[in-house]
C-alpha cells in the first residue's frame, strides 16, 4: 500500500512541476515515479505507533515559531559578519561533535535539519547519537546542542 501511495504522490508532484502531458513525457514520468516508489516507499511512509503522526504534527506546529525566530537571528548575525570590514577576524570556523539525548529518528532528523536551516551552521553527519556540525563562528558552535535540542525534545519526544 505504501508503494502505491508513494507512486501517486510522486506522480502528482511530477505533473504539477512538469506540466508536460504528451504521451512521451507522461510515460517517462510514470516510469520514473514507479522506480522512485519502488526504491523509496519506506522513506515516505514509516511504521509508527498509532496517533504519533498527530502528536508529531502538533509538536512541529508548536516548534516552528521558535525555529523561524532562530533563523531570523542567525541571518542577522551572518549578515553582520559578512558586511563587517574585518570579516576575516570574525570568522572562526569549527567542526565539532556532540552527543544528543534524542531517541526517535524523526526527532534527530528534525534537529539536524533545524541546525542546517539556521545560517552559519550545517549538520555534516549523524551517526547513531553523535552529530557532527560545522559552525561559522565559535559562538554558533557553543550554542549547540543547547536550547534547540531541548525544544525539539519537548515537541517531538514521547513524554516520560
Amino acid at each position: 500500500m505504501a508503494k502505491v501511495a508513494t507512486f501517486f504522490i510522486m506522480l502528482a508532484f511530477w505533473v504539477l512541476l512538469s506540466g508536460m502531458f504528451d504521451s512521451f513525457h507522461f510515460s517517462l514520468g510514470v516510469v520514473s515515479c514507479l522506480l522512485v516508489a519502488h526504491f523509496s516507499h519506506d522513506l515516505l511512509f514509516q511504521k509508527r505507533e498509532s496517533g504519533s503522526w498527530f502528536r508529531d504534527f502538533i509538536g512541529l506546529v508548536l516548534y516552528l515559531p521558535y525555529l523561524l525566530w532562530e533563523i531570523v537571528i542567525a541571518n542577522l548575525q551572518v549578515a553582520y559578519i559578512v558586511l563587517h570590514p574585518r570579516m576575516m577576524d570574525l570568522i572562526d570556523p569549527h567542526l565539532f561533535r556532540f552527543r544528543t539525548y534524542l531517541k526517535r529518528p524523526f526527532s534527530k532528523v528534525t534537529f539536524a535539519q533545524s541546525i542546517t536551516l539556521t545560517p552559519g551552521t550545517i549538520t555534516v553527519n549523524i551517526h547513531e547519537d553523535e552529530f557532527t556540525v560545522y559552525a561559522l563562528t565559535k559562538s554558533a558552535a557553543d550554542s549547540l546542542p543547547g536550547e534547540m535540542e531541548r525544544r525539539v525534545a519537548k515537541a517531538l519526544e514521547a513524554k516520560a
